[in-house]
């Protein structure tokens, strides 16, 4: 004999699934926040790629008064496109055009002052309104690297190590590793997790409030159910597309991060298949969550307007800890596993990491959300069994 509950939620699942609505914000979370994740990070890679793939194009004014400079760029991979003298106006509306880097104009003395060994002045013009600041920055230290050249040949012939005018040498050595860097991807892509509020939302809210408005409620529990066994299916019926959706995302996801070649901008996605699948598996209370706080802020609702504004409002409540926790820059600390989405979203980045994180994690990160899944369940069957709920009174 079929369970009551299952009874119901296959008569709520398929309406869900002839509701055009619903189907559209399924599809339209599942796809949305993947594709503009790797579209940001494709984005991100051709900028940092860019300037190898394609060198630069430098602007000079007065070129033939520093060729031991021009040889220079030219060993650093920088185009010189030697340009007529002209004035501040023509200088900005050769940056607007985008087709160099920066503008630099050799003093029209420069020559002179070299040889008499004062400053020989350079300008460098840029517009910091277009995004080449990487670009500009390379100019500039292929200009600060020939100055101090200068410099130390200068202190050569005069008898004076150059070792004196760098009494401090500092070396950098950067410990981050691929592997932790991987954790801001984790982090970024640790808000997927956010539509499993707004995918059942359409479903739960249309299943209770919406039922009680065209008065279908009362037809259903005149049939010979229990409360939970009612409320019960509903809850499947809205969680399970949840659950779906939140799989869908994060396996293409997944597949977007493997695709893309995150390794030229010193990261990489260390996430298995193994790893995904134990990930969704713990998420699957996340969605299960988002169902049953719908339904119980629905049955406290007045009418189905009333329970629509109220669940959008209330379905942001979840990202508050994890932009708090961004915004203060804690560490991952084994609290943060007790709270729903935050939960979630930690889980993904300490894996992200490549770490071996244990069970514990995961457990925790399931039971935070089935917990609290199941009260909201439990107060929308007692919820239910009041008449001045199906009056709507």
């Amino acid at each position: 004999m079929k369970s009551k509950s299952m009874v119901v939620f296959k008569k709520e699942f398929r309406e869900t699934l002839r509701d055009r609505r619903s189907l559209v914000l399924l599809a339209l979370f599942t796809l949305m926040y993947p594709l503009m994740l790797g579209y940001m990070l494709n984005k991100q890679i051709e900028r940092a790629t860019q300037p190898e793939r394609e060198g630069m194009e430098l602007a000079v004014i007065g070129a033939a008064q520093a060729p031991n400079l021009m040889a220079q760029f030219k060993q650093k991979n920088v185009t010189i496109k030697q340009v007529d003298a002209m004035d501040e106006e023509a200088i900005g509306e050769l940056l607007k055009s985008r087709k160099v880097v920066a503008v630099l104009r050799i003093d029209d003395k420069f020559t002179e002052n070299y040889q008499a060994m004062r400053p020989a002045q350079v300008e460098l013009w840029f517009d910091s309104a277009i995004d080449h600041g990487p670009r500009v920055r390379d100019v500039e230290a292929v200009l600060n690297a020939y100055s101090m050249d200068i410099a130390s040949a200068r202190l050569l012939a005069h008898g004076v190590s150059p070792v004196t005018m760098a009494p401090v040498k500092v070396q950098r050595y950067d410990t981050g590793g691929t592997a932790g860097r991987s954790g801001v991807i984790g982090a970024m892509i640790g808000f997927l997790f956010f539509p499993a509020f707004g995918c059942c939302l359409s479903a739960a809210v249309d299943s209770t409030a919406g039922e009680r408005e065209r008065r279908s409620m009362e037809v259903l529990m005149a049939q010979p159910l229990r409360t939970w066994e009612l409320i019960g299916g509903k809850w499947l019926a809205a969680g399970i597309l949840s659950v779906i959706a939140i799989t869908l995302e994060l396996a293409l996801a997944h597949g977007i991060l493997s695709w893309l070649p995150l390794e030229e901008v010193g990261t990489s996605w260390r996430v298995t298949s193994s790893d995904l699948a134990l990930i969704c598996l713990a998420s699957v209370p996340l969605s299960m969550l988002a169902a049953s706080v719908h339904i119980a802020m629905a049955m406290n609702a007045k009418s189905f307007k009333e329970a629509q504004t109220t669940a959008s409002v209330v379905m942001l409540v979840p990202m508050i800890p994890g932009v708090v926790v961004s915004m203060m820059e804690l560490k991952t600390a084994a609290w943060m596993y007790a709270v729903p989405m935050l939960s979630n979203q930690t889980l993904l980045g300490e894996v992200a990491k490549g770490q071996d994180i244990g069970a514990m994690p995961y457990l925790l990160t399931f039971f935070s959300s089935m917990v609290p899944a199941l009260a909201g369940v439990a107060f929308a069957s007692w919820r239910l069994r009041s008449e001045r709920y199906v009056l709507a009174v």
